[in-house]
């Protein structure tokens, strides 16, 4: 069951060139990623001059076994793990995305959100386009087989010169090339491995560790990689004077094995939890998460609040994105079943709840109540960052201002709301510290909480219905 308090990021991206094992090695890399996307999965890989794929809704484990990879035998494969963030889910939208245009293939498997992709259609739809979904990725293939008669790297470095926003994006062509390219500002994740020999794309180094590959590096913001039986090429398109990293990948989307700008990210969630209890230090008997938000941070504010850690909720590892809705008359049954608490660790104690963020509240409302039921004392929260008071338009699915509760509400008006006896968000300043990371004030995105956006956007094209990947 999905908890619908908490964000969702796009997708996750995974490619391998020239490995017997393409298709096998892609369904482990999209297994590693699967916490970026459970929507749908698929996997594209080249049979003779073609692409052929096989895309389903639900879990990469759902949607493939043994004879449908044995089926996509190519040398070079290309998979997506999804997650819609406007619009419907349907397998229409499922990715890879493919082509063929004069006797040539190309899929492509994209993570983030265009912006200006709704003026683009309709510059392409007058020309005479003839859209298949709804996704923004599509716009990109468009683009780029409008472009190939300026020559292949030509048309990549035009078609995206012509795309605003965050994106990164891996291609497979069906001449055996498997081409990374990443948004000028690098607000997605796109790191470089190699495996025996093949080099490798995927979201997040947690994939390369699975399928036992060598990281080699993240790619840059503007950077397209391609890939082939001959080597590896960079191609530099221009860049921002500023990287523009989406800071979430740190604090909630990326597992806590992956590695950003050479952090670690387990570790970086610890540092705001050590950085939280600086902030706001309180007393209580223990320190608590909501397992699995905010467990990482939980334990670094215990370490440096001296305060000992506990684990107050069991969480029930078995509810699937299937489980059935209960009658209205037990709505509340949704919540209790993915997490229990231990009533004899937290009746009559004083608690410190760790969150990683807040950003629609109910849920945590519900979870607070059951906790004052069972007799617990005072309870605090304490959020491993900023209030998210603004919209993303980069590929996170809260797109407007009434969805975030810190935007309507004080953090005062929220703390009772939920039902606090203290309420304390880390502050920009802690948080951009606590990445360890030099110069982090010119390295991240932090639109959502201080609404400074790296690119702009026509707020109206946004909000006309287009899907976005």
């Amino acid at each position: 069951m999905t908890d619908f308090d908490k964000p969702r990021e796009a997708c996750g991206i995974f490619g391998i060139c020239d490995h017997a094992e393409a298709a096998s090695i892609t369904y482990f890399g999209l297994y590693a990623l699967q916490h970026r996307g459970q929507e749908s999965a698929g996997i594209a890989t080249i049979k003779g001059d073609s692409i052929v794929g096989y895309k389903g809704m639900g879990l990469v484990s759902d949607v493939f076994d043994m004879s449908v990879l044995q089926e996509l035998e190519g040398r070079c494969a290309v998979g997506h793990t999804r997650y819609s963030t406007t619009g419907s889910s349907i397998l229409t939208n499922a990715q890879p995305f493919m082509v063929r245009h004069r006797k040539k293939s190309y899929a492509v498997a994209h993570n983030g959100n265009i912006v200006n992709a709704q003026a683009l259609k309709n510059e392409l739809e007058e020309a005479g386009s003839i859209f298949q979904t709804t996704m923004d990725s599509e716009i990109f293939l468009h683009l780029f087989v409008k472009n190939l008669g300026h020559g292949f790297e030509e048309a990549l470095i035009e078609t995206v010169s012509r795309l605003q926003g965050a994106f990164s994006f891996i291609m497979l062509t069906s001449r055996g090339e498997v081409i990374g390219i990443k948004d000028p500002y690098g607000f997605r994740p796109l790191c470089l491995g190699k495996l025996n020999g093949s080099y490798v794309l995927a979201s997040e180094t947690c994939a390369f560790d699975l399928v036992e590959a060598e990281f080699v590096r993240e790619l840059d913001p503007g950077e397209i990689v391609i890939i082939s039986q001959d080597g590896i090429k960079s191609i530099k398109t221009p860049h921002a004077d500023q990287r523009a990293f989406c800071i979430f990948e740190f604090i909630y989307f990326a597992r806590p094995d992956s590695t950003f700008y050479g952090k670690n990210v387990y570790l970086t969630r610890k540092a705001h939890g050590r950085c939280l209890a600086e902030e706001a230090p309180v007393e209580a008997n223990f320190v608590m998460p909501f397992p699995d938000s905010g467990t990482y941070a939980a334990i670094g504010y215990s370490e440096a609040s001296g305060i000992p850690f506990e684990m107050g909720m069991i969480r029930n590892h078995y509810v699937g994105r299937t489980f059935i809705q209960p009658t209205q008359g037990m709505r509340d049954f949704g919540v209790r079943v993915k997490l229990n608490p231990i009533k004899k660790v937290l009746e009559g104690k004083d608690i410190i709840i760790i969150e990683d963020s807040v950003i629609r509240g109910t849920t945590i409302k519900t979870r607070v109540k059951a906790l004052r039921k069972l007799g617990v004392g005072k309870v605090h929260m304490r959020v491993a960052g900023p209030p998210h008071r603004f919209p993303c338009h980069y590929g996170i699915d809260f797109s407007t201002r009434g969805e975030l509760i810190a935007a309507q509400k004080t953090v005062e008006e929220l703390r009772e709301y939920l039902g606090l006896d203290s309420l304390h968000y880390l502050s920009i300043e802690g948080l951009l510290k606590s990445t360890g990371i030099e110069n982090p004030e010119k390295n991240f995105c932090k639109a959502c909480f201080d609404g400074s956006y790296p690119v702009a956007f026509d707020e109206n094209l946004t909000k006309e219905c287009l899907e976005i990947s």
